[in-house]
């Protein structure tokens, strides 16, 4: 079976081009074995939405590690499985903003995984947002917060799979 790298990442602001929070939870065997969190700063201003919707500010963020400092400790995990994100197109562009702002080079595609492209085909009758899917399958949600984000994703990622869904046929290449 594969592995599967579920992340989730919250944004500061409308341009949607830097982290300020990124959670990963990481499925081996179909067992979440290992999750992880930080908050990251985004070297740019927050906008009071972000802040609002997240819970992140600017003084919050400070002190903690920049991306480049976050892509050191993560990108061998990011290099190892099949990336899975709940609206996936939205969280791969804002790492694609990231690797190209910060002039770091890393591969030019990556195998990923969408549980609303997935859930669209699978529950078609019913709402694909996150709290949704939440509450369908009974999993607990600090929504906006990267670390639960990406931990309900992967929890979706395998009640789809437990369901008999042969998760590997929706997998598709983002490029970089």
């Amino acid at each position: 079976m594969a592995q599967y790298i579920a992340f989730d990442v919250e944004t500061p602001n409308r341009f949607n081009n830097r982290m300020s929070a990124i959670g990963i939870t990481i499925i081996e065997d179909g067992i979440i074995t290992r999750k992880l969190y930080s908050l990251i700063n985004p070297e740019t201003g927050f906008d009071y939405f972000n802040t609002q919707l997240t819970g992140i500010s600017n003084e919050m963020v400070q002190n903690k590690p920049t991306f480049p400092d976050i892509w050191k400790k993560i990108e061998p995990l990011m290099n190892s499985s099949i990336l899975v994100a709940h609206n996936a197109p939205f969280d791969l562009s804002v790492l694609k903003c990231c690797l190209r702002d910060y002039g770091i080079v890393w591969k030019k595609k990556v195998p990923y995984l969408c549980t609303v492209q997935i859930g669209r085909r699978i529950l078609p009758k019913m709402s694909h947002r996150l709290n949704a899917m939440c509450d369908y399958y009974g999993i607990e949600l600090d929504h906006h917060h990267a670390g639960s984000d990406s931990l309900a994703c992967a929890k979706i990622l395998l009640e789809y799979m437990e369901s008999g869904t042969d998760v590997t046929s929706f997998i598709k290449t983002y490029y970089f």
